[in-house]
C-alpha cells in the first residue's frame, strides 16, 4: 500500500479528521469543516483502501469519517504487546483469489478463532472459511451507513460529487449491500442471526452466545457451520 494512504489512515485517527469529494479527488481535511486545510488528496483507488481499512462513515455535514474500530476479542495478549495477538488472517481478493497477510488477530472473533486448534491439533477454522468471514464482514463495513445497521443494509458513502465515468461510493456500497444479502440469506434463518453477530457486528464469541442464549463454546460450532455454508454460497475452496 501507498505511504500515502498510510499517512491517510493515521490522520483519519485524529480527532475532527474527515474526507470529502471534491475536484476529482478525495481531500483529507484536520478540522470540523472546510476552513480546515487539506492535510492530502487521494485518488479513487486510495479511496477505497479508505473504505476497506479503517472503514469510513457518512457524516452529518457531508464527506466521511473514520468508523469506530470494531470491539477486539477478549484475549490473553503477550507481555508487553496490550490488545495485540500477531498472526496471518486469510483475505479474498478482488478477483477470488485467496491470500495470506500479517494482521492483529485480536482484532476479528473469526482470525482469532482461527488460531485456536482442536483436541485433534487441527485450526477450528479452515483458511476457506477465515476469508469467507473476512469477505462478508468487509462487505458488511461497506454497505453500513453509520453506527446502527438496518435490514435493507443502507449504503455507506455518499458522494455529492465526482464524475460520472468513476465508480460512485453510493454504487459501490449499494452493490456490497446487495451482496451482503444474498449471502445471509445463503446461510439460512439458522444461522444468520449469529453470524450477524460476529461478522456484521463485530461481537466477541463470548458475547454472542450470551446475546442468543446458547452454552458457552456452541457459538463455535455455529460459525463454523455458518462460514461453511458462507464459503460454499462465494464458491471458494
Amino acid at each position: 500500500m501507498s505511504a500515502l494512504v498510510q499517512r491517510a489512515r493515521r490522520q483519519l485517527g485524529q480527532p475532527g479528521a474527515w474526507i470529502e469529494a471534491r475536484d476529482g479527488g478525495y481531500h483529507l481535511r484536520l478540522g470540523p469543516d472546510r476552513r480546515a486545510r487539506v492535510s492530502l488528496v487521494l485518488d479513487e483507488p486510495g479511496f477505497r483502501a479508505l473504505i476497506e481499512t479503517p472503514g469510513l462513515r457518512a457524516r452529518p455535514g457531508g464527506g466521511w469519517s473514520a468508523r469506530p474500530a470494531m470491539r477486539p476479542l477478549p484475549a490473553a495478549p503477550p507481555p508487553g504487546r496490550p490488545g495485540q495477538v500477531e498472526g496471518v488472517r486469510a483475505v479474498m481478493e478482488a478477483d477470488g483469489r485467496t491470500t495470506s497477510r500479517s494482521a492483529n488477530l485480536a482484532h476479528s472473533a473469526v482470525a482469532w478463532l482461527a488460531s485456536r486448534k482442536d483436541q485433534s491439533g487441527r485450526p477450528w477454522l479452515t483458511p476457506v472459511e477465515v476469508a469467507a468471514g473476512e469477505r462478508l464482514t468487509l462487505d458488511a463495513e461497506r454497505a453500513q451507513a453509520g453506527p446502527s445497521m438496518t435490514m435493507r443494509w443502507d449504503a455507506l458513502p455518499r458522494s455529492g460529487a465526482g464524475s460520472s465515468a468513476r465508480a460512485e461510493p453510493t454504487d459501490q456500497a449499494l452493490a456490497a449491500g446487495r451482496r451482503l444479502e444474498a449471502a445471509l440469506v445463503a446461510v439460512g434463518p439458522r444461522l444468520r442471526p449469529f453470524l450477524v453477530s460476529v461478522c456484521v457486528r463485530g461481537s466477541a464469541l463470548g458475547e454472542a452466545e450470551r446475546a442468543h442464549g446458547l452454552r458457552k463454546r456452541q457459538g463455535r460450532t455455529m460459525l463454523k457451520q455458518a462460514l461453511q455454508a458462507l464459503a460454499e454460497h462465494y464458491r471458494i475452496g
